[in-house]
């Protein structure tokens, strides 16, 4: 990319992205700056890291002015500072969509927008010169404002949230697709149809770089497998053969029966089983692990007349994430009257094209001789 320059940053202090998801390798705020007749800035940074990220756009200015920032996405995380970037440079224009135009006012009360902002569409171009810019509408991928761009002269997209991952750059590995695919599921995983859209918008376009915000600029082979999983993600299919266990457990004699099927799964030929803690383990890894497999036992005490909290949550986000196209299996526990069972089919019988495989199994607290047959019988028909 000859003419286009990452003024990024990366955030190695922030414990929670969103407030929710753990990043113990940081994030990235990624930015560029396309070099033209016109200068196009592309995003700005979390306000976290202003300071930072003005002194890199000041650096790769070099004392020139831009023309225009173009906002593909009004997240805060990609969107704090346009209000200063256009306050220090008062001939640049704002370049963003219609409905993007509409938030404004809700994270800049009062900025004076009038006659600074370019609202653009589907189809819609901007030259900068030798460099065009084409504009896709990429509507709740993963919210409803957000576009992306295409330049016709680098071959690049400049994806917004899409083909993210969690993790600073500085701490960037070859193995994009295990935070990719965590970064996935838990941001745009309810919005597989909406990605299967601007995929389908991709394929007709020649594209040789992706610029996404947050992670590595993708090229070459890691192009190519990045736009392949998110075609198997988008269409919720299964990445890997396997099974989840995900457990909910209080005193621990759920917990030995989620990892006791674990080996009977393991022992009937299964290629991979996770056993996850879902009272300990952390919640959006065993989301992404959900999705990635294509079988899924839920094993969960009851509690107050339902099902162990934690376990409602797990089954709760499944849903809100359109979670489809799975097999389950159900464990629960009860010392005298079971009640986590009836729950969890109710949840999952919610979700779309998702199969129950026979029999359920009780657990009257501590399992018996009788229980290790319902076992065994539960993780045949999982694996059948």
């Amino acid at each position: 990319m000859n003419n286009i320059k990452y003024i990024g940053v990366d955030d190695l202090d922030i414990d929670l992205f969103e407030s929710q998801y753990v990043v113990p390798e940081g994030m990235s705020y990624n930015s560029y700056l396309i070099e033209d007749e016109k200068i196009a800035i592309m995003d700005t940074a979390d306000r976290r890291k202003a300071e930072e990220w003005k002194a890199n756009l000041t650096a790769a200015l070099a004392g020139r002015k831009p023309s225009y920032l173009i906002s593909h996405h009004m997240e805060p995380d990609h969107a704090s500072l346009i209000a200063e970037a256009l306050e220090a440079y008062p001939e640049m224009q704002l370049v963003c969509s219609a409905q993007a135009l509409k938030m404004l006012p809700n994270f800049f009360d009062g900025f004076p927008f009038e006659g600074r902002v370019l609202t653009v569409k589907e189809g819609d171009t901007l030259s900068l010169g030798s460099h065009t810019l084409h504009f896709i509408a990429a509507p709740m991928v993963h919210w409803p404002e957000v576009i992306m761009s295409y330049d016709d002269k680098e071959k690049a997209l400049f994806a917004a949230d899409g083909f993210g991952k969690f993790g600073a750059l500085v701490n960037e590995t070859d193995d994009w697709a295990c935070e990719a695919r965590r970064y996935y599921f838990n941001i745009c995983g309810k919005y597989g149809v909406q990605v299967q859209n601007v995929l389908k918008k991709a394929s007709a376009l020649d594209i040789q770089t992706i610029c996404p915000l947050h992670g590595p600029v993708l090229k070459g082979e890691a192009l190519k497998e990045a736009v392949r999983l998110y075609e198997v993600w988008s269409r919720y299919e299964p990445e890997s053969e396997g099974v989840l266990v995900a457990y909910a457990s209080i005193h621990g004699g759920t917990a030995k029966a989620a990892e006791r099927l674990g080996e009977l799964l393991r022992e009937k030929g299964a290629k991979k089983v996770v056993v996850s803690d879902l009272s300990r383990d952390d919640m959006a890894e065993v989301i992404e692990d959900a999705f990635r497999y294509p079988n899924i036992v839920v094993c969960a005490a009851s509690y107050d007349g339902g099902v162990f909290p934690v376990m409602h949550d797990f089954l709760y986000h499944l849903q809100i994430k359109n979670y489809q196209k799975r097999r389950f299996g159900i464990v629960e526990n009860g010392s005298w009257a079971p009640s986590a069972g009836r729950v969890m089919r109710e949840m999952i019988e919610a979700m779309k094209d998702c199969e129950i495989a026979e029999p359920m199994v009780t657990i009257r607290s501590r399992m018996k001789a009788a229980d290790e047959e319902l076992l065994e019988k539960l993780a045949e028909a999982i694996m059948a």
